[in-house]
């Protein structure tokens, strides 16, 4: 049966995914007053498969991000605590730490980015105070508070007057702006040229976590091939990254070379726990950094993060929200255009 009543809904905003860029899209545009409608697939969400890292410290150190990338995860870091605030979401953490392996590299690039941090060499362990977290589950509900929350699958696009027409599996509506956050999917039925340029540009990233009811750590904890993060009441241990990967079904000697890696991380010896593996496949453009903006005359983007998704998630909303209102963009260097 059909969702919507004759006539066909109509809203400012359509945010076509439920994943951390989508949400937090939605909820900016929420803010400023806007009617939002959110299409949510269903299945495996890549931001709940995730530990929620807002860690712009590690990520620069450990990827050798350039100046001008690390720019861009700073100033998105800087606008969680408010960004928090508004929408519900709990944001905690003043505290990651990284052991062993290449940790004096690793410490040169913080210093040289100019993260604050600490470098002990005789315990090979470095430390910011840069970074926190959210849990996915808890922000991910947050966010969708106080949204249109449409449970179905987008099917197709089509040019309706200064708007579009979205079809779904649960009936039609209309927008005046679209904003695709379809992460790693292919592109939709009736996408503009410009805008299937924008999605071919994304590659899959699979993505294994481990979630633990015991509580093993009490901040970040990182090492060669592992990291080990509160997460609610218990824990979660991660993360791989597998390009090309698509398939949502863990693979059980990834996880086990993980779980091993963990426990070296932690100092600890191997002891049995009960993990709830997942997997989930996440989208990277060719920088790594996302793309956020109007592709064509309503149509926006929001993809591509990397494993960056709730790090960049308030920053990307605000680009999007800004391009809708015909506002001057914060963040230009994400605009999608720079690839096309």
């Amino acid at each position: 049966m059909p969702l919507f009543n004759s006539p066909e809904p109509s809203f400012d905003a359509v945010v076509i995914g439920a994943g951390a860029l989508g949400l937090c899209a939605a909820a900016e545009l929420n803010r400023r007053g806007r009617r939002v409608a959110v299409i949510d697939p269903g299945g495996v969400n890549a931001s709940a498969v995730a530990a929620g890292m807002i860690a712009p410290a590690m990520e620069c150190a450990i990827d050798d991000l350039s100046p001008e990338a690390a720019g861009v995860l700073r100033r998105a870091r800087a606008l969680w605590p408010a960004f928090a605030q508004a929408t519900g979401v709990r944001l905690y953490g003043d505290r990651a730490e990284w052991r062993g392996g290449n940790v004096a590299e690793l410490a040169a690039r913080m210093a040289a980015l100019g993260f604050e941090h600490h470098f002990d060499a005789a315990s090979a362990r470095l430390t910011t105070r840069e970074d926190a977290k959210v849990d996915p589950p808890q922000a991910l509900a947050a966010l969708a508070q106080g949204l249109t929350v449409i449970e179905a699958r987008a099917l197709r696009l089509a040019q309706d007057g200064p708007g579009w027409r979205v079809e779904t599996t649960a009936g039609a509506l209309h927008a005046e702006h679209v904003i695709l956050a379809t992460g790693a999917d292919p592109a939709l039925d009736g996408l503009p040229p410009e805008a299937r340029a924008a999605v071919a540009c994304i590659t899959p990233i699979r993505g294994h976590i481990g979630l633990v009811k015991e509580n093993l750590v009490d901040h970040v904890v990182r090492g060669p091939g592992a990291y080990v993060a509160p997460m609610g009441e218990g824990s979660v241990i991660g993360a791989t990254m597998e390009p090309g990967e698509r398939s949502v079904t863990p693979d059980a000697a990834r996880c086990e070379a993980m779980l091993a890696a963990a426990w070296l991380v932690l100092g600890q010896t191997p002891r049995p726990l009960i993990i709830d593996w997942r997997a989930g496949v996440r989208g990277t453009t060719p920088d790594g950094l996302p793309m956020a903006g109007q592709v064509a005359p309503g149509l926006h983007v929001a993809l591509g993060p990397r494993r960056n998704g709730w790090l960049l998630g308030p920053l990307v909303g605000a680009v999007v929200a800004d391009e809708t209102e015909g506002r001057p963009v914060a963040e230009p260097t994400l605009h999608p255009l720079r690839f096309l």
